[in-house]
């Protein structure tokens, strides 16, 4: 069997964990209140390097959006006089191009050293939070790799990952239900990705006990899209018309996207039947972070669904913001 880069990363997170947790011994450190034993910095960000280079170094042929990326960031102009007429012609997501030509002016033409800086971002966020609020991050890092998210966006979305991340970095702030600055950084994360907005309605769907009755609705709402997508896709077009996302319908019907596939569906939506399951365990425990998980969970499931429905390639996508 040839060893791709894809098992490299599987064959790190083995070795490098079994090593890491041995050499750094775990930490006592209050989290909501309650005393948790957690992973240390070091070793945490440690586990989280190879793939941050993996990322940065990572070819145009080896995953799907980079040669795009590396094109959009050589192209941007390296000096300040020319960003007005470049932002001039940006009609979606300008945080982006802010960012890109920010990156251009600084680091010149070192499309690595960009893949770099945005990869340690998002990677670093990934295992902070997982650091703070997993009571195994170990495992958190593994199912990030072994579900491929890890390659679908890092290496892929990127630029929507990257939102996927500001918003993620606010799950403190969610916690402790702190909305108004999680809703600032959702509009930040929405000027890199217009998608990022989805969030706003969803911060406040999934707070409270799980499987609360929001949450129940939503799965219903979801379910009931399967038999009316047609109906729905005509909603869309309308509610899209006069935006920016004005030709998504068309698209995805053009590309002949027939929905997300249900075994994928399926696989996301483990956490959330698991979570029935044992909802007397969860109930029982009332740990705010489960509960906030669970009902994320809920929320991913039912976007999956509708994306089944409708579009794998646009609708199919919001989960991630979730999912994480």
């Amino acid at each position: 069997m040839i060893l791709t880069s894809y098992w490299w990363l599987l064959i790190w997170c083995f070795i490098g964990g079994f090593l890491l947790v041995n050499l750094f011994p775990m930490r006592q450190e209050l989290v909501l209140g309650k005393k948790e034993e957690r992973w240390s910095v070091p070793a945490a960000i440690a586990l989280a390097i190879p793939y941050i280079v993996a990322a940065a170094l990572r070819s145009d042929m080896m995953v799907g959006d980079t040669a795009s990326y590396r094109s959009w960031f050589l192209s941007m102009p390296a000096t300040i006089s020319e960003w007005s007429g470049v932002l001039s012609e940006v009609v979606k997501d300008k945080g982006f191009s802010v960012l890109l030509l920010i990156f251009r002016l600084i680091i010149k033409d070192s499309d690595v050293l960009f893949f770099f800086i945005i990869a340690a971002f998002q990677i670093i966020v990934v295992a902070m939070i997982c650091r703070k609020y997993s009571c195994d991050y170990w495992m958190s890092i593994f199912m990030f790799i072994a579900t491929t998210d890890y390659i679908s966006w890092v290496n892929n979305g990127l630029r929507q990952f990257l939102a996927v991340t500001i918003i993620f970095a606010a799950t403190g702030l969610m916690l402790k239900k702190k909305y108004l600055l999680t809703i600032l950084l959702i509009l930040l994360a929405a000027t890199i990705h217009g998608s990022a907005l989805l969030m706003i309605p969803v911060v406040f769907i999934i707070q409270g006990k799980p499987w609360n009755k929001k949450t129940i609705l939503l799965i219903l709402v979801s379910s009931a899209t399967l038999y009316f997508a047609d109906q729905l896709t005509n909603i869309l077009d309308l509610l899209l018309s006069e935006t920016v996302y004005t030709n998504m319908v068309s698209d995805w019907q053009s590309w002949n996207d027939d929905g997300t596939n249900p075994l994928r569906v399926l696989v996301y939506a483990i956490p959330t039947i698991l979570s029935l399951v044992g909802l007397k365990y969860i109930k029982e425990e009332n740990d705010p972070v489960i509960n906030l998980a669970t009902n994320a969970g809920l929320v991913s499931t039912a976007l999956y669904i509708v994306s089944m429905g409708t579009s794998g390639i646009f609708m199919g996508r919001l989960p991630i913001y979730v999912s994480m």
